[in-house]
């Protein structure tokens, strides 16, 4: 029997191919997706996604979607309660393994699977230690387009915002700049995929800089970021 599963959903390139690899992997049933929000703006957190596009992709996976809301700035303790909260339902559901798209940061890795534990969950990564450039050009080629809706200035200018994620932008990335973006360096949204019954239409909007206290408490930290409307 396959194990159910949930989703943590971003709504980007690297959630939307390791869920690829969850749907053809016999061993898993994926049942629901699980995606963090900030409350007051109602848009995905760190990506500046609408709630509204998020909703569209869930559509089109036909999959429930919980929204974890989350304030501006929750501090470790308020958002390792407020996901707990969030994952309990799904628990008593009979869903005790959760699925990331993440690559190859250890440390954060390792939080997830010691935080799921302590909750009798487990932690699964579909894309775990491939390259990069393998990853991005697997999901162009299976027929997945993303937009990129969020980047670091420190890694990239604002030119890169809101581009078509192709082969183009993977030429155009500075050196020292993960191809996925692994470092945080820049965010996407995926409008068509393998399982969606159709594209979703959005339409491009202005492109803004945002600023936010840096982790260490030294000065702030800057990202440029691309709004899209549902059509």
């Amino acid at each position: 029997m396959s194990i159910p599963a949930l989703m943590n959903w971003s709504g980007g390139k690297d959630s939307a191919l390791a869920l690829y690899h969850a749907l053809h992997d016999p061993r898993y049933e994926v049942r629901h997706l699980l995606t963090s929000v900030n409350a007051h703006y109602q848009r995905v957190s760190m990506h500046g996604v609408r709630v509204a596009l998020l909703e569209a992709q869930a559509r089109q996976l036909s999959l429930p979607l919980t929204k974890l809301e989350l304030p501006a700035a929750p501090d470790m303790a308020e958002y390792e309660h407020l996901m707990r909260a969030a994952l309990a339902p799904l628990q008593a559901q009979g869903m005790h393994h959760a699925l990331f798209g993440d690559i190859f940061l250890a440390d954060l890795r390792a939080y997830r699977e010691q935080q799921l534990a302590r909750i009798g969950m487990q932690a699964v990564f579909p894309l775990w230690q491939r390259t990069s450039p393998d990853i991005l050009r697997e999901f162009l080629a299976l027929g997945f387009r993303a937009v990129v809706v969020c980047v670091k200035e420190q890694y990239l200018d604002a030119s890169f915002c809101g581009r078509l994620l192709d082969e183009e932008f993977l030429r155009d990335l500075p050196a020292g700049v993960d191809p996925c973006g692994e470092n945080g360096e820049y965010h996407s949204f995926v409008f068509e995929a393998p399982y969606f019954r159709q594209p979703i239409a959005f339409e491009r909007g202005e492109v803004v800089r945002r600023t936010y206290p840096a982790p260490d408490g030294a000065g702030e930290v800057g990202f440029w970021y691309c709004d899209l409307e549902a059509v």
